[in-house]
């Protein structure tokens, strides 16, 4: 038996995609149910923060000096801290300073880690200051 040309089989394929299927219905959701949800983000959401910036606001107005006293102290006990803020120009003028010969040839690691070993010591003394013996 013959197939008539545009059976499936013959050597055409059926149509079959998107353009076939009717196109979806959205139930578009009732006015008043939108303007709740509205309502609920602006309360769940807007407010809470809202709330916290006023809050953030008055702990910022209560204090004084900086507002990161913690880290301020950190730095200063830290000389890692404080060589990895600085640049390469500011690396080398504090080796010069503290008299680090063939500073001008070295780079950013290898200065720091020299420097880093000229600061422990430093740092140490600074902390534990030996007690007279009389």
């Amino acid at each position: 038996m013959a197939r008539p040309p545009g059976a499936p089989g013959h050597g055409a394929t059926a149509v079959t995609g998107p353009e076939q299927t009717p196109p979806r219905r959205l139930h578009p959701l009732p006015r008043g149910l939108v303007e709740l949800y509205g309502l609920l983000a602006v309360l769940f959401v807007l407010v809470p923060e809202w709330m916290a910036g006023g809050a953030l606001l008055g702990f910022r107005a209560n204090r004084r000096g900086s507002d990161l006293p913690a880290a301020a102290a950190v730095w200063q006990k830290l000389p890692e801290l404080r060589l990895a803020a600085m640049g390469l120009a500011d690396l080398r003028l504090l080796a010069r300073e503290l008299g680090i010969c063939g500073y001008a040839c070295l780079g950013r690691d290898r200065l720091s880690a020299r420097l880093i070993r000229r600061l422990k010591p430093q740092q140490k003394l600074q902390q534990n200051p030996r007690k007279a013996l009389w």
